[in-house]
């Protein structure tokens, strides 16, 4: 599943420099994220960064976007392959 940023967002950019996939911007209002690039850390870390970082929880699991871990894992490997 990816994240999704609820409109409680208060753009206090904390979230984004630490996104390690880029799938964070700022959107019209809010800040939003790419569900595409959005692999929840997946292959990076323990947990999403975004969440933990976060000041008023306002990053939750984006309902539309479901993805199984293994799915997550190879969303981060053909990110990470076109890095290379």
């Amino acid at each position: 599943m990816a994240l999704l940023i609820t409109d409680e967002c208060i753009n206090c950019d904390v979230c984004e420099p630490e996104c390690p996939n880029d799938a964070i911007y700022q959107g019209a209002d809010i800040y939003e994220i790419a569900p595409a690039k959005c692999t929840e850390c997946v292959g990076h870390y323990d947990t999403p960064q975004c969440v933990e970082v976060c000041p008023i929880d306002c990053i939750i699991v984006n309902p539309a976007v479901v993805e199984s871990k293994e799915q997550l894992m190879q969303k981060y490997q053909q990110l990470t392959a076109s890095k290379v």
